[in-house]
């Protein structure tokens, strides 16, 4: 992961800017990059299976911390949305 040269210095995912889909807000906290969950797996799954860019994902990018900047990666399943 990258830090970006931005105002906010947000911590990018390397290789990931088609999942990017904005920045969250905390109370007290610096912002954070949001990242869509299945986008990022797609994205992994062009240089590898399905099931190993699941794993990679899981435990490589989302599995790891980075500080408080750490990116948030959102599932975005319909099942999960209240309409």
């Amino acid at each position: 992961m990258a830090a970006n040269d931005d105002e906010e210095d947000l911590l990018l995912a390397d290789g990931l800017d088609a999942a990017f889909i904005g920045t969250g807000e905390r109370c007290g906290q610096p912002n954070v990059a949001v990242y869509d969950k299945d986008k990022c797996i797609n994205i992994l799954a062009e240089n590898m299976s399905y099931e190993e860019a699941v794993e990679y994902f899981n435990f490589n990018i989302a599995g790891a911390w980075v500080g408080e900047q750490t990116p948030i990666f959102v599932d975005l399943e319909e099942k999960y949305l209240c309409l």
